[in-house]
């Protein structure tokens, strides 16, 4: 089983080491991550394999938001069937 989780907001140091973290944590794989910076905007998206993970799916989403409001960032986790489901039409 596979999760997304995106992060969207202003770019500082150690958001990747922090959101990648918390899956290691949770034993969550990180698989692929694609990110980039626009002047100051930070915006990732990362494949994570949620197959071995320690709790439930949602612990997971509520560290990932939790960690978004504390940095001001926009964090959202979304297990792949319901990602692909939104972006299928």
């Amino acid at each position: 089983m596979r999760a997304v989780v995106t992060v969207i907001g202003k770019d500082n140091v150690g958001i990747l080491s922090k959101v990648s973290g918390i899956c290691a944590d949770m034993g969550v794989n990180v698989l692929e991550v694609t990110q980039s910076v626009l002047q100051d905007m930070f915006a990732m998206i990362m494949l994570v394999d949620i197959s071995d993970m320690t709790d439930d799916f949602s612990v997971l989403a509520d560290r990932m938001t939790n960690l978004g409001e504390k940095l001001g960032l926009s964090i959202h986790t979304m297990h792949e069937d319901i990602f692909n489901s939104m972006h299928n039409i």
